[in-house]
């Protein structure tokens, strides 16, 4: 049997430059990127950062601003190193970087994320647009620019579906827009909202299909769960998301939707070495499993670099907890809708629409980088965030 001998620098790696990896890097640098015995490096595919609440726009040929990572951790002392992510050896403690280069790691911080769920139905993966990432935006973006008449179907009615729908809609207002889904937009928020919502898109000129389940997606049509189809130019595959299985091909221990099961402190409950973040956790709260989304991505990767800075002083990690706030919802530019929430997620009473809505959904969208840049001067500031009160306290109904 033998002994792994702690190395003289404790090498902390971070896997994936999205919100929650981009919180926990920026921490980590701001609390001890600069300590001698650590060294904190972010590894990422592109050197861009993605802001995906922006892919949207990007796909209609709207502005966004280039977001540099490294420029993002100046002065932190993290090192940034650009490739794809190919495999994790958890018992070797290896990560392989495009199949050709390997870093090693004492604490790894797993967030790659996740990409629209292609595989769920037939001819997803071959036939349709996604907005999974800065280069199948812009592939969308170049196919809506060409194509100057005909249908678009946006399938999928979640949050993405209507967003999309909304801002192509908005920008090319001589196509015509089809919104598909099981649920009615705006299923989740009180009658009020949700009837906002759809009137908002109606304005817009989408049409709004609910009820309805996708069984196939053809070259040029979607194939209905009852043996109809509806004619498509363009598809715009927005229904559901997946998390790659390179975690399960690690060992470590998943859901049933390949995230990463953590403890309360969000480290692996296979391996104490590996934290998870974002999209990439399963993590678990009182009122269930969090959800994958920006509002609650970003504390948990605050949170695992303070377990894992905790832990390097020889204290204990706190337990995790976090309660949603709201559900803002833009559509198009200039209208959107908010539904505030109670922790667990069901919603209050209390909405915002209009103007009013777009600019506190813009203002949420932008927050991330007043966010980091405040972090960095003042780490203890990026650990504020709805705890959740009763609803995530433990034992709690």
């Amino acid at each position: 049997m033998t002994t792994r001998h702690a190395p003289a620098v404790h090498r902390i790696v971070i896997l994936g430059a999205g919100y929650a990896g981009m919180a926990a890097a920026v921490q980590l640098g701001a609390r001890v990127g600069r300590r001698t015995g650590v060294e904190v490096t972010l590894v990422n595919a592109r050197r861009r950062f993605t802001e995906r609440l922006r892919l949207h726009l990007t796909a209609t040929r709207q502005y966004v601003a280039e977001l540099d990572i490294p420029e993002l951790l100046g002065g932190t002392g993290v090192r940034f190193v650009r490739g794809w992510v190919t495999a994790v050896d958890a018992d070797t403690h290896r990560v392989r970087i495009d199949d050709h280069r390997t870093l090693e790691y004492d604490t790894l911080v797993y967030g790659l994320g996740s990409v629209a769920d292609t595989g769920a139905v037939p001819g997803a993966d071959e036939h349709a647009y996604t907005l999974s990432g800065v280069d199948d935006a812009v592939a969308l973006a170049g196919r809506l620019a060409r194509l100057g008449s005909g249908t678009v179907v946006v399938a999928g009615s979640g949050l993405t579906g209507v967003e999309s729908a909304a801002e192509i809609a908005e920008q090319y207002p001589g196509l015509r827009v089809l919104l598909l889904g099981r649920d009615a937009p705006g299923a989740t928020m009180r009658p009020r909202a949700a009837a906002y919502l759809r009137a908002a898109l109606t304005r817009l000129g989408v049409e709004v299909r609910s009820g309805v389940t996708m069984a196939k997606v053809l070259p040029d049509a979607v194939e209905l769960a009852d043996g109809s189809t509806v004619d498509a130019d363009v598809v715009l595959w927005a229904g559901g998301t997946r998390v790659p299985p390179l975690a399960a091909a690690a060992g470590l221990a998943v859901d049933g939707h390949d995230r990463i099961v953590t403890d309360a402190t969000l480290r692996s409950v296979s391996h104490d070495d590996v934290y998870a973040v974002g999209d990439a956790a399963a993590v678990r709260q009182p009122y269930g499993t969090m959800h994958g989304t920006c509002q609650g991505g970003m504390p948990t990767g605050v949170h695992a670099a303070l377990s894992v800075v905790r832990t390097l002083d020889g204290r204990r990690p706190k337990a995790f907890r976090f309660g949603y706030y709201h559900t803002p919802v833009s559509v198009g530019r200039h209208d959107g809708v908010v539904q505030f929430t109670h922790p667990d997620g069901t919603p209050r009473h209390l909405v915002l629409t209009g103007r009013l809505a777009a600019r506190y959904k813009e203002a949420v969208t932008a927050s991330p980088w007043s966010t980091y840049r405040r972090m960095r001067a003042m780490p203890g500031t990026g650990a504020i965030w709805p705890r959740g009160g009763r609803f995530t306290r433990r034992g709690a109904r």
